[in-house]
């Protein structure tokens, strides 16, 4: 039954999708657009010029989304109620992703590790999951947004599964029971992107972990492989490879991924997101995932975690999703 878990925070950082990127040659070949600057939180911000977020802020008409993307079904975001926030900057909740993928490979790790990793005022609220002696859960997610209100962008989410505030922690019957309600709980612990506009209003609105980096995501026949560079060095630091499933469903499945952190201000807080998932299949086999690290810093973190059995692999070509603000614990 454990492998009915799905990958939490990391979603949670729904601030997080993108538009998918190309290593060598193709990403070189590709037209970038033209970029503008604008001010958000006191910083000078690169976006698209004329995109989504430089005409709407975070909250484009989705009448303007039908006209450029006729063939998105909105029928969902049509019963979601945008509310004007002030998370830092002044912006819209929740932010919409109308056409995104994602796979995410959910490893066992070292317990005590995670704990070490947590800081202390969210571990007097929540515990890693525990799902045998010395042994939690980790999910590491890469997200490929191609259309939201922020525009494109890739993300990686690299998170620990935990029970939710202020209730007990069962270990594996608290894994079942986030399973069976669609409702997970987790801590993230790092959360790259490849657009400035994400990890700003990343940082500043949510208190996520984020940092810019080149992330390229690509497709194959057979898989999705998916390159991290190391910020410092730009060379290659991460690669996840992972194989497209068959049989895939195409039943409607809601997700809440909810995460809990601590603000600017040394107050702990927690944001959700929602995803509609409209395409889906998984696996616990392992040879659906090759995960490869090299000596760059993410690799070095990833490793410290001492990663073990694959626990599931999920394979999402195609999901909704809606990223609340985070609100005080």
């Amino acid at each position: 039954m454990i492998s009915k878990v799905v990958a939490v925070a990391a979603s949670a950082a729904i601030g997080l999708f993108g538009s998918a990127s190309h290593a060598g040659d193709v990403a070189t070949a590709k037209a970038q657009p033209e970029l503008t600057t604008i001010r958000i939180a006191g910083q000078d911000v690169p976006v698209v010029n004329g995109g989504l977020y430089d005409r709407f802020r975070s909250n484009p008409p989705l009448s303007v989304i039908a006209a450029e993307t006729p063939e998105v079904d909105l029928s969902w975001f049509r019963q979601l109620k945008k509310e004007r926030v002030d998370i830092g900057f002044e912006s819209y909740s929740p932010n919409f992703y109308y056409k995104n993928s994602r796979v995410t490979a959910i490893f066992t790790a070292d317990l005590d590790k995670l704990r070490e990793l947590m800081p202390a005022k969210v571990l007097e609220q929540v515990q890693p999951l525990q799902v045998w002696p010395g042994r939690g859960l980790v999910a590491l997610t890469a997200y490929s947004y191609r259309y939201c209100d922020n525009d494109s962008y890739e993300e990686i989410g690299l998170s620990v599964v935990t029970n939710k505030p202020g209730s007990a922690s069962f270990g594996p019957f608290t894994l079942l029971r986030q399973s069976m309600s669609d409702d997970f709980w987790g801590y993230v612990l790092k959360l790259p992107v490849n657009t400035e506009l994400a990890r700003v209003r990343g940082v500043v609105g949510y208190n996520l972990p984020k940092w810019l980096t080149d992330i390229h995501f690509r497709e194959t026949d057979s898989a999705v492989v998916v390159e991290i560079f190391d910020s410092a060095t730009r060379q290659l630091d991460v690669t996840l490879e992972t194989r497209k499933l068959g049989d895939l469903s195409s039943e409607e499945s809601m997700v809440r991924n909810s995460f809990t952190n601590v603000d600017r201000q040394g107050q702990l807080t927690t944001g959700y997101s929602v995803s509609r998932q409209l395409s889906h299949a998984s696996s616990s086999s392992a040879d659906s995932v090759k995960l490869t690290l090299t000596d760059g810093s993410l690799s070095a973190y990833i490793k410290a975690l001492k990663l073990g059995k694959l626990v599931k692999y999920e394979y999402v070509p195609l999901f909704q999703g809606a990223l609340y603000a985070p609100k005080p614990l």
